[in-house]
């Protein structure tokens, strides 16, 4: 977890290699979709596009329907879902039916004028339309009203792993690997 630009992708690409498990990213599902044109695409795009959450219907059945495949028998990491409450307890539910549990969810804290600074930094690398200075900020308020909460929800569970998302790759890295094990 944490906002637009933290580092979930660059990290959870990390960890993947290192345990050999999928990562799911729902960005990048979405944005496959989108660039496909389907039909799920093209709804997402309309969010994506003014820098709110696509619908959980979308995101959780995409998220339910990518869990059942054989990749994710032996751990996954899930790189930028949950990102409401609802939706975690969405992934609760479906963790459960599928006899299945979250060993560690890993926050990454990052001051939001750092954000700003790396995610237009990724638009002008990435040529990605949904990071200009006007959707970032709006990005951003969504998070800190929407998937905020989620650090409280997942606080009592023991499996919350709070990560200064300042600093080099390899120290955030390093970070999050000894608060895993």
């Amino acid at each position: 977890m944490g906002p637009p630009g933290a580092g979930k992708g660059t990290q959870a690409d990390i960890i993947k290699e290192k345990y050999n498990i999928p990562q799911i990213s729902t960005g990048d599902i979405l944005r496959a979709a989108v660039k496909n044109g389907t039909a799920m695409g093209i709804e997402a795009k309309k969010y994506m596009d003014a820098g709110d959450l696509v619908p959980d219907a979308v995101v959780i059945g995409i998220i339910r329907d990518r869990l059942v495949e054989s990749d994710c028998a032996n751990g996954f990491i899930l790189d930028g879902f949950p990102r409401t409450v609802e939706q975690a307890k969405a992934l609760s539910e479906i963790l459960k039916e599928l006899h299945m549990e979250l060993d560690s969810v890993v926050n990454l804290d990052v001051p939001d004028e750092e954000l700003v600074k790396r995610l237009l930094g990724r638009a002008i690398k990435e040529g990605r339309s949904d990071d200009n200075e006007e959707t970032i900020k709006n990005r951003l308020h969504t998070y800190n009203t929407k998937t905020l909460p989620l650090i409280d929800f997942y606080k009592g569970t023991g499996i919350l792993r709070q990560i200064n998302g300042l600093g080099s790759m390899e120290e955030i890295t390093n970070t999050i690997l000894k608060s895993i094990q």
